[in-house]
């Protein structure tokens, strides 16, 4: 839909929407790298989160993170998303460790990074959809307003932070947890943003350990 609100506050009202239009309740929602999220709680839409988890993400005025700050100007000029999908073809560009290459100390392989640029490269709508998202962060005084309602959210809050990350600041880790009233934070060393890629084994027991301490219901299936 051409019309669709995809800036940051609409693509949280859009998860809200999923969410619900699910059926579920009692949801553990886990975010990483994207931290948009959070809004779900400034907006009046988490009713149905039982528990929040925080990996590595966008958080205060970090939207978009540091480094991608300067594509989202780029997304701003007319045909600059189809030179950015002709940049992401450039090793030296794509792999740049102050851009996408910086996200995980392992390196994102090529062709994960082909899946997540291949459909810009083919399709108009995917381009405009792109820009209006990478664009759509509202000025920082309303950010940071934004995040102030997490203190009403009263319910537990794991907040998962990668030690070495080049576009989540540190220091939003223990900032976060001290804001939410259930919050608690664990870092995790030799790991930047794609913590489930550079310590998967070590983020999969945290979250394990996080559900079991809350008292999350395990999954039931029913042959």
């Amino acid at each position: 839909n051409s019309d669709a609100d995809l800036s940051q506050r609409g693509v949280a009202r859009l998860l809200g929407e999923f969410i619900e239009g699910l059926g579920l309740s009692e949801v553990t929602l886990v975010l990483n790298d994207w931290g948009g999220g959070q809004f779900l709680v400034s907006e009046g839409q988490d009713q149905h989160i039982a528990r929040l988890v925080l990996v590595a993400c966008e958080a205060f005025d970090n939207f978009p993170p540091g480094p991608a700050k300067a594509m989202a100007q780029v997304c701003r000029i007319p045909g600059g998303v189809w030179l950015l999908t002709r940049l992401m073809r450039v090793p030296a560009f794509r792999h740049s460790r102050g851009g996408y290459g910086g996200m995980s100390l392992r390196g994102v392989p090529d062709e994960i990074m082909d899946d997540w640029f291949a459909p810009a490269t083919r399709s108009r709508a995917i381009r405009r959809d792109f820009a209006k998202f990478a664009t759509g962060a509202p000025e920082r005084k309303t950010l940071l307003a934004w995040s102030e309602r997490l203190r009403d959210f009263d319910r537990p809050v794991l907040v998962v932070w990668a030690t070495e990350d080049r576009l989540m600041p540190r220091e939003h880790g223990p900032r976060l947890a001290e804001l939410c009233p259930q919050g608690r934070l664990i870092e995790i060393a030799d790991s930047s943003t794609l913590i489930p890629e550079d310590q998967p084994e070590r983020l999969a027991q945290v979250l394990t350990d996080f559900l079991l301490q809350t008292g999350a219901e395990p999954v039931r299936h029913i042959s």
